[in-house]
């Protein structure tokens, strides 16, 4: 799990890359909480999510956002960051050239900031959020939802609702074409303490049965196109 220096928008990016042996390998961009509320790349949920993609042969990488930890700059309110994670995720590429597919992930701000990217990026062709905020936040720009996905929330989340999620789940759900799997940890709270057990047996189950074999390419070339957010 080395440490790597990158540089960004504003400065130095701190982050963590686990690089896999094979060339061809899948590999994934994993996204932390909110930075004015203690959200680091050494959030437990982003250090689970991080090595479940590890375990199931990708390669990973996590990273500071803007004014957290050794990354430079300030908190953006989401602006910044989404050029943080562009930027990450442009590295990730250089660092995967040969990689059979590119995954996006993120907890809670960072869900937010991953599904923004996921419009932007044809090349992501797969997600993996945790307690999106959907009762903080408007998710309407996944209109349609461009890939295949998960969502995992906790049930006892006194910080994003289930019912907020609920609903998020059963639009993105109801479009055409949808793929969507959206999974509810019965007891478990924003943090999925006492129930990150859980977490992580869903996380490699959904992560394992749709990661596509390494040596297969994808059809779309990273950084050729850019999908636009609707304007809110």
């Amino acid at each position: 799990m080395p440490e790597v220096i990158f540089s960004g928008p504003e400065g130095r990016i701190e982050g963590r890359f686990h690089k896999n042996e094979n060339k061809n390998a899948p590999a994934a961009l994993v996204l932390h909480p909110h930075p004015k509320h203690g959200g680091t790349m050494n959030n437990k949920v982003v250090y689970n999510i991080y090595h479940a993609f590890v375990r199931n042969g990708f390669s990973v990488l996590r990273f500071n956002f803007r004014g957290v930890g050794r990354s430079q700059g300030k908190f953006d309110n989401g602006v910044g960051e989404l050029s943080d994670a562009a930027t990450a995720l442009d590295w990730l590429q250089l660092q995967n050239q040969d990689a059979s597919t590119f995954w996006i992930s993120g907890f809670s701000f960072g869900a937010w900031i991953a599904m923004q990217l996921l419009m932007r990026r044809p090349e992501l062709e797969g997600f993996v959020t945790v307690s999106p905020p959907a009762n903080m936040y408007d998710f309407n720009f996944l209109s349609p939802c461009p890939s295949s996905g998960l969502i995992l929330q906790g049930d006892q989340d006194s910080i994003v609702p289930v019912e907020d999620v609920t609903k998020l789940a059963t639009k993105l759900s109801s479009q055409k074409n949808s793929r969507l799997d959206f999974r509810v940890i019965h007891g478990g709270d924003h943090f999925f303490r006492n129930h990150m057990g859980e977490l992580v047996t869903n996380l490699d189950e959904y992560i394992s049965s749709h990661v596509k074999e390494p040596g297969k390419r994808s059809r779309v070339k990273p950084d050729r196109r850019r999908r636009q957010l609707p304007a809110a």
